[in-house]
């Protein structure tokens, strides 16, 4: 069995449902781990960190799917992304589309919008502009190129002394893959995308927080 140092999990889609209700079941089974607990999300740095206390986990998390990570409730943001060469890219893709921008103040490192045109289209108008075009479930993402969970999990992971093969990845997305693949052990709820699943090291039965739940039983860090 997996031993792990610690976790990182993914919060839209993995603790959440669909209608981004919080599942009490996988709350109260992080609060029994006794290793750190990162929450990895897309959402921006006060709603990742206000999740966590919430939740009741490590003050440490990961956000804008990677561009900022924060290590203490009251410290610093630190930015990971360029949101300069996001903006070069939305600039192109407005000729194209109409937007709706999401969070636009509050993110440092990219850009969030509306799931309301052609990913793929968009994805081929903005290629050579070091930056990619990510769907978390939820919304589109215009990152740096340089960006992923995955990179971010390497980072905190040399600041925390644990070596990046020590963590489970527990997610249900396609902007996970890259943290499955620098982790250790990698777990996609039922619900996951399934590129997710096909690098992932085991599907739960169940999805979103039930799924958590059965992750942390097999991992051993909680009871059966």
């Amino acid at each position: 069995m997996f031993k792990a140092e610690a976790i990182a999990v993914d919060i839209d889609g993995t603790l959440t449902n669909r209608k981004r209700a919080l599942n009490c079941n996988a709350v109260e089974a992080l609060r029994k781990v006794e290793v750190p607990v990162i929450l990895a999300t897309g959402n921006i740095s006060c709603f990742a960190r206000a999740a966590a206390k919430l939740i009741g986990v490590s003050d440490i998390v990961i956000c804008e799917n990677g561009g900022v990570v924060r290590f203490e409730y009251d410290g610093e943001d630190i930015v990971l992304g360029d949101k300069r060469k996001c903006i070069k890219a939305l600039e192109i893709l407005e000729k194209h589309f109409d937007f709706e921008l999401l969070d636009f103040e509050y993110r440092k490192s990219e850009i969030c919008l509306r799931r309301n045109f052609d990913i793929e289209e968009a994805k081929k108008l903005v290629e050579g502009m070091g930056v990619k075009i990510v769907d978390s479930g939820f919304a589109y993402h215009i990152t740096d190129a340089e960006v992923s969970k995955g990179r971010a999990l390497l980072y905190v992971a040399e600041k925390l002394g644990i070596d990046p093969r020590g963590f489970a990845v527990i997610g249900d997305s396609e902007n996970d893959v890259e943290m499955f693949k620098v982790a250790g052990f990698g777990i996609a709820v039922a619900n996951a995308d399934e590129n997710l699943k096909e690098v992932a090291d085991l599907v739960t039965p169940s999805p979103d927080g039930d799924g958590v739940v059965e992750a942390l039983q097999f991992l051993g860090l909680i009871e059966q």
